[in-house]
């Protein structure tokens, strides 16, 4: 005897917008809800199942058997089954068995709107609610003015479970987190911190990557709450979160979306686009409506319920070409022959709209490694419409060019000033992220050449040259110490490095560069935009050295950067300058508190009327080795 009531928490309105693609707050509708009808506690259910022929509740409150509570398929086509199961309380764990119409087929998945899940390896769904009492106004008052795109923006990117563990070995929980993580981003001065993925997911050696849960937050730390009390504690300390965030595909574990009622329900049904040949894992079909109202309500999801700033968007460039890591005749052209994802672009541009309406006061952030054109331009004028698009580019030519000894870097010099020449065609973000330092790959130190003393000297200057770069920062844990080993996920940073001098000087060196960049605002005001950058001198490839300015909306902000990229010390190096008075140093990554050689310059430098690159004024320097400094004129 079925003893599921009936009843229901959608409109017709509901239906025709999930139809439409346009519903873009499913999580309010389906999946299941704490509720109260005719005077009864229980829970509602609802779960998209078109090709169902019958869909059961299942769980600990029948002993799991099929066909005790079977939910009721709505009347309008719309493929929802509904209904009302009393007496269900919180932390009730449950899934949908589900009959299909492709005879003989039965599945059993987890509630892909599950707020909370069972610890992996366990696959159930929880009954949870989304209660808590947020203490984050202040922040999120302002917090238009943190994410502006003319702001300073320094992301700490984070993998929760190996950031630190405690002394067994073990994950730190949400809450220990809250207050230790929270503490060490706001001591290091970084202005966001970038969680890779912490929606559920089955399989550690993924780092969070294939997803089973999407409106989840991991178990694995933590209940839905103590994740809330993490970003609350970071939007305390002025520091905002934002999340990776998986569209492009989806893993074909057993309890997940792949086949979910019998069919090709959220992957694309043909292989070719529906498969992703790299991870093993399933594609979303971005042509069905009601996929899109699903991911697109999953992304307004974390901004709504758990107040996050903005959201990375996984790899984009397999989600916009239809012969991404396909070979010839494994992909098939769009109407008009070309390679483009026509769904895609059309769901990227619909995405980026929806969550700009609903929050005009966040970032998202395309991880895009290819040149597609106007990834972060308005949709209006026919861009993508995101916020910001990783600069893989000057990643790739920096990281080769700071491998190379520095006697050969003369030749090399094209490398390091490439960036330039498209700096200003997105909004870039300059990343060294987590794919930096794994798959033998070495660290960011690691990367680094020459001896001891050289290599740290060069990081300093890599981080340098970076945070003086136009663009927003991202850099990976472990990086802003100088973590010497490739990340492992399965273990804790290499946290007793900072026993050791120069690991505590490049994290002073990160903390003063952070504070750099906020406090001076020729760093952030233009970092978009050609005004905000000019060449004093690129070619000297002889002595690898590069001198420019960043600038300011005021020209009394600008500030000069000189990057030696030699071990040499250049004395009476002369730079022509836009106007006259004198160079104070306001950073020197050969600074002693860094473990560097201490050339720098405790008195201000006096600017001569002497022509020097094409400049009316100049002056003459003292390059520190592998060193840059910036100076602002007084």
């Amino acid at each position: 005897m079925n003893q599921v009531q009936v009843h229901s928490l959608f409109t017709d309105f509901d239906i025709d917008l999930f139809k439409a693609g346009k519903h873009f707050r499913l999580y309010e509708k389906l999946g299941a809800h704490l509720t109260e009808v005719n005077g009864v506690k229980g829970v509602y259910f609802a779960v998209w199942a078109p090709a169902a022929r019958s869909v059961s509740v299942v769980g600990d409150f029948n002993y799991w058997i099929q066909g005790e509570h079977q939910l009721n398929v709505r009347w309008d086509g719309s493929g929802i089954w509904e209904g009302f199961i009393p007496g269900i309380d919180k932390g009730t764990r449950y899934k949908y068995k589900i009959q299909s119409n492709n005879e003989g087929v039965i599945t059993e998945k987890a509630d892909p709107f599950a707020l909370f899940c069972e610890h992996p390896p366990q696959t159930a769904s929880v009954i949870w609610d989304l209660e808590y009492k947020w203490k984050d106004k202040k922040w999120m008052d302002n917090r238009k003015d943190k994410n502006a795109l003319d702001k300073p923006f320094s992301v700490y990117e984070v993998h929760l479970g190996s950031w630190r563990r405690n002394a067994e070995g073990k994950f730190l929980s949400y809450v220990e987190m809250a207050d230790e993580l929270v503490a060490y981003v706001k001591e290091t001065g970084f202005t966001h911190v970038e969680f890779m993925p912490v929606m559920e997911y089955p399989y550690d050696p993924s780092w969070g990557y294939q997803l089973v849960g999407y409106f989840a937050p991991t178990s694995r730390f933590g209940k839905p709450q103590d994740f809330m009390l993490l970003v609350d504690k970071f939007h305390q300390a002025g520091v905002g979160v934002i999340l990776d965030w998986v569209p492009s595909h989806f893993p074909e574990d057993a309890h997940g979306l792949g086949f979910f009622d019998g069919s090709n329900l959220y992957e694309h049904p043909d292989r070719r686009k529906g498969f992703h040949p790299d991870w093993k894992s399933l594609v979303f079909n971005y042509g069905r409506n009601e996929v899109r109202s699903f991911l697109i309500s999953n992304a307004i999801f974390w901004l709504h319920q758990y107040h996050v700033d903005g959201l990375r968007v996984d790899a984009v460039a397999s989600m916009l070409y239809l012969d991404y890591s396909r070979k010839d005749g494994e992909w098939e052209p769009n109407i008009y022959g070309g390679r483009e994802n026509l769904d895609t672009i059309s769901f990227l541009k619909d995405f980026n709209e929806a969550v700009y309406a609903a929050f005009p006061d966040v970032q998202t952030i395309a991880e895009e490694s290819t040149s597609f054109p106007m990834v972060s331009r308005p949709t209006y004028i026919g861009g993508l419409g995101f916020g910001m698009k990783w600069m893989m580019g000057w990643m790739h030519d920096t990281l080769q060019y700071f491998k190379k000894e520095p006697i050969y870097r003369r030749y090399h010099q094209n490398d390091i000033t490439f960036s330039m020449t498209y700096a200003f065609t997105e909004n870039f973000m300059l990343p060294l992220s987590h794919d930096e330092v794994v798959y033998g790959k070495h660290s960011i130190l690691g990367r680094m050449t020459g001896d001891e003393w050289q290599r740290f000297a060069n990081l300093r200057l890599l981080y340098g040259y970076m945070f003086t770069h136009p663009g927003t920062k991202l850099l990976f844990m472990g990086a802003e110490f100088g973590q010497s080993g490739e990340w492992n996920f399965e273990n804790s940073l290499d946290w007793h490095l900072l026993q050791f001098g120069y690991h505590q000087g490049i994290k002073k060196c990160i903390t003063d560069l952070n504070a750099l960049y906020k406090n001076h605002s020729a760093l952030y005001e233009q970092q978009f935009h050609a005004d905000g950058f000019e060449w004093i001198n690129y070619s000297d490839n002889e002595n690898s050295v590069l001198a420019y300015i960043r600038k300011g909306l005021n020209t009394k902000d600008d500030l000069i950067v000189v990057a030696n990229f030699t071990p040499v010390v250049h004395e009476n190096y002369r730079i022509g300058l836009p106007a006259k008075g004198k160079l104070v140093e306001v950073f020197n990554s050969d600074n002693t508190e860094y473990g560097g050689s201490g050339v720098m310059s405790v008195k201000p430098i006096k600017i001569d009327k002497q022509a020097w690159n094409f400049r009316e004024f100049s002056a003459e320097l003292t390059l520190p080795p592998l060193g840059v400094t910036v100076y602002k004129i007084s």
